[in-house]
């Protein structure tokens, strides 16, 4: 899981990277709301921690920002405020769970996990979008019926495809998701994947595509 905090007080930020650490997630922290925004317009992430209180701007407002531009990543807050009206407030601004600090790390990771769990849908069904089929609890891909051989790299990287259509997902995104934290791992072995599956899964001939943008990362879409 790759987790977005934005917090800009190293001791509870130390906390929250911490407890992803035990729980041998990776992450990124920004300190002001400027550059969490600057961030979000290349990144991708599994769930983002949002502090109310920011330097520059508030976590709310970083909020509003992100759902209005349509980026449904799950938010929880982690904030000092615990009055119910703050409470009451960020959820019906989109937020999606709310603690308050300083979170205990069991918690912290019990509801981090439990939001992209929700977000992903069933963990070990099968992924089943038009004439593709790519079952998990096998490493199994069908294209019309047809097992499609491929490595479970391939298997992996489609599947992190398919299950977030129509979603820009960044390079450092796709590499953590199947490759996890390997320094050796190259953006070329990406991108030499990514080709390989066009091929494997002649996505022209049956109405889809992978889009590369430029800087940023892959976008899989149906052709318009």
């Amino acid at each position: 899981m790759r987790v977005a905090v934005l917090e800009d007080e190293a001791d509870h930020a130390a906390l929250v990277t911490q407890a992803l650490h035990q729980g041998g997630h990776t992450w990124v922290v920004y300190d002001s709301g400027a550059r969490f925004i600057q961030a979000m317009v290349r990144e991708t992430f599994d769930v983002m921690v949002l502090d109310w209180m920011m330097p520059d701007m508030t976590g709310l407002e970083v909020l509003d920002w992100l759902r209005q531009l349509e980026n449904h990543t799950p938010v929880i807050f982690v904030t000092s405020r615990d009055a119910e009206e703050d409470i009451v407030r960020a959820l019906s601004h989109g937020a999606d769970d709310y603690l308050v600090k300083p979170p205990r790390a069991g918690e912290l990771l019990a509801r981090l996990q439990a939001l992209k769990r929700r977000a992903d849908g069933p963990g070990d069904g099968a992924v089943v979008v038009g004439p593709y089929e790519f079952d998990p609890s096998q490493s199994v891909a069908r294209l019309h019926g047809e097992i499609v051989e491929m490595t479970q790299r391939q298997f992996e990287l489609a599947v992190v495809l398919f299950r977030n259509i129509g979603r820009l997902l960044s390079r450092q995104y796709l590499l953590e998701a199947v490759w996890g934290l390997n320094d050796a791992v190259q953006t070329r072995t990406l991108d030499i994947h990514i080709s390989q599956l066009r091929s494997l899964l002649q996505l022209a001939d049956n109405g889809w595509r992978i889009q590369s943008v430029y800087a940023h990362g892959y976008r899989l879409e149906t052709l318009a």
